[in-house]
């Protein structure tokens, strides 16, 4: 619990106090954001603010589990580990992304296959290494077992552990591109995907906690369904440094945002929350936790697939948005970006609260 709170406490206190300092050097480097021109005329006012805030939150999260560990006396676990690693990992795709479009000036910066290609790079890193380092009962951070059917190993169906080892890196890969993309949609307003992240990451601060203070005997029924989770704990105090890393960063990415954290940040997080959701064993969970991420990439699917269908059938694309992710077409109706960023945060929450208490069911009744 100490290094929960630890953690928790270094990552807000480091964020709170280093982002001033990273906005003035961003500023001094120009690395400010380019702002669309088919994109909401509001948005032209934000045009120059700095961005690649991510860098404060991966810093801050990053020393503020390893100062938490020491505080504690204790030795980093891999699954801590390969989050660590997955978030940076990620981050990195999203500088040298957010690099690309400053020194550019312009909107776009690695082009959308080779985004893909450094996600699927960290994606197939992370799963080799997830299925390594067992501890003293046999257990690996990870396992070719799925959320809701991990009573029946992929390697049943496929006829060996190498082919079940092949498709759990795809479904790891499917995970991290869903999780970080959904992520960076939702960095379109001053704090939405930083404060939607709080919510969706804290999530695993409870579920860690959870996993650890109980085991597959304290299920009611259905034994066969429970499972063991490598470093609970550690997961939920990486998690909490996190949350404190996202929350000091919030205090200045609010509307009017002083700095954003671009793709840098929103990669990051995004592959933190596949990673947690691999390694505590919850990935089809995934998709209630990060609700809101589902929610708005989901908007931008629909809005391309029925301008698609339309103008192959009638010729003339037709939209079922003003404009695609969801909160700019809530912008265009007339809300006020701060309505529409707390509005999404309550959804968010709402979003988190089912994938807690689902998470609770599944545990205890083996569902």
């Amino acid at each position: 619990m100490r290094a929960l709170l630890a953690a928790g406490g270094i990552g807000l206190a480091i964020s709170l106090f280093a982002t001033p300092v990273f906005i003035n050097l961003f500023k001094k480097l120009q690395w400010g954001q380019f702002i669309r021109d088919d994109g909401p005329k509001t948005h032209q006012t934000k045009r120059g603010t700095p961005t690649m805030g991510g860098v404060v939150i991966l810093i801050s999260a990053i020393v503020a589990y390893f100062l938490a560990k020491f505080i504690n006396g204790e030795n980093p676990s891999a699954s801590a580990l390969l989050v660590l690693f997955m978030m940076s990992g990620l981050g990195l795709v999203g500088f040298v992304d957010d690099l690309m479009k400053v020194r550019n000036q312009r909107s776009l910066g690695l082009g959308g296959w080779a985004k893909i290609a450094g996600q699927a790079i960290v994606a197939v890193v992370f799963a080799y290494l997830a299925l390594q380092f067992p501890d003293d009962r046999g257990l690996t951070p990870a396992s070719t077992h799925i959320s809701l059917f991990r009573d029946l190993p992929v390697d049943l169906f496929l006829w060996g552990s190498i082919i079940g080892a092949v498709l759990f890196t795809g479904w790891v890969f499917l995970l991290v591109a869903s999780s970080s993309n959904g992520v960076n949609i939702a960095d379109g307003l001053d704090g939405l995907a930083s404060g939607s992240a709080v919510f969706a990451i804290g999530a695993y601060v409870i579920i860690g906690f959870w996993q650890f203070n109980q085991s597959c005997r304290t299920a009611v029924e259905n034994l066969s369904a429970c499972y063991e989770v490598r470093d609970p704990l550690d997961l939920a105090v990486v998690s909490a440094a996190i949350v404190g890393a996202c929350l000091g960063f919030l205090w200045w990415n609010t509307s009017p945002a002083q700095l954003f954290m671009g793709d840098t940040g929103s990669l990051g997080l995004g592959g933190a929350l596949a990673a947690l959701a691999v390694l505590s064993r919850t990935e089809l969970l995934l998709v209630l936790i990060g609700g809101i991420f589902v929610i708005v990439t989901g908007s931008v699917v629909i809005q391309r697939a029925f301008f698609k269908l339309t103008k192959w059938r009638t010729g003339t694309g037709r939209r079922v948005f003003l404009m695609s992710p969801l909160h700019h077409h809530f912008e265009l109706k007339g809300w006020a970006e701060i309505t529409i960023v707390v509005r999404f945060w309550i959804i968010a929450a709402l979003c988190v609260a089912a994938g807690v208490g689902l998470f609770y069911v599944e545990w205890i009744y083996g569902l």
